[in-house]
């Protein structure tokens, strides 16, 4: 009875009830495969709680950074601990040149709304590796408060107060985690298998990174990765771009404290 409760408990954060799909959802195969291994995944970790003997606790010290292979990012510096993950979605943002249609879109940024998964990464990696690119698939809306189809809940906000400065407010009514005003330490490219975008029309997945926190930071952050990322990345020269735009992208986000 115990696991069965917990599971109720845990799983709730994940899946309260199946979305309601798009218009014309039927017509995008891409994204009704996504959806329908996220919600059979679902459904097998569901059953397997029914036969747990054992409560599990939801514990961060067991979440496992995800790593990439044949090159990975740097390990978490000595004496990091991980305080919070979530899962980021929103725009990664581009210029264009309107003079030069040869000439590569320019990053000028990104705008996300982070949801609290710290749960999730530590009882079902394998569940959180799924949730960003099941993300993409569902547009985000100006007064959004949980993340479709996951039912996670805001943990926070992620923009740039300028060109090389990235920002994560994980400082909500909810919870004080700090604030993370960060520069790049490493990038590496998505796996080549990453989601490339909405239904699986776009460009590819933005780099996974590493970043470290400049001065300024709170609640002893120290260390940022940026993983399992889906979509994102802009065509590869300006033709018949306008000045300004966004592509759609979510990425697992991992916080460390010193």
């Amino acid at each position: 009875m115990l696991s069965q409760i917990w599971m109720a408990s845990a799983l709730c954060a994940v899946a309260l009830a199946a979305p309601s799909l798009a218009p014309g959802a039927a017509a995008r195969p891409e994204e009704m495969k996504v959806l329908s291994q996220y919600f059979q995944m679902l459904a097998t970790k569901v059953q397997a709680g029914k036969m747990m003997g054992m409560v599990p606790v939801c514990d961060l010290s067991k979440a496992v950074l995800p790593v990439a292979a044949p090159t990975n990012l740097p390990l978490p510096s000595a004496g990091m601990s991980l305080k919070h993950v979530a899962i980021g979605r929103g725009t990664q943002n581009y210029t264009c040149s309107q003079t030069n249609a040869t000439a590569a879109p320019t990053a000028v940024g990104a705008v996300a709304t982070l949801f609290n998964a710290s749960c999730v990464a530590s009882t079902y990696p394998d569940l959180l590796a799924m949730i960003p690119k099941v993300a993409l698939e569902f547009n985000m809306t100006a007064n959004q408060k949980i993340l479709s189809p996951s039912n996670l809940a805001i943990s926070g906000q992620h923009y740039f107060t300028n060109l090389t400065t990235p920002l994560f407010d994980l400082d909500t009514t909810a919870m004080k985690l700090g604030v993370a005003p960060c520069q790049k330490n490493s990038s590496i490219p998505a796996p080549t298998d990453a989601p490339v975008g909405q239904n699986g029309l776009g460009l590819g997945a933005v780099p996974w990174l590493k970043l470290t926190t400049r001065s300024g930071a709170t609640g002893d952050l120290a260390e940022v990765y940026r993983v399992n990322t889906a979509g994102g990345s802009p065509p590869k020269v300006c033709a018949g771009m306008p000045e300004t735009f966004q592509v759609e992208y979510a990425a697992e986000y991992w916080f460390y404290e010193s």
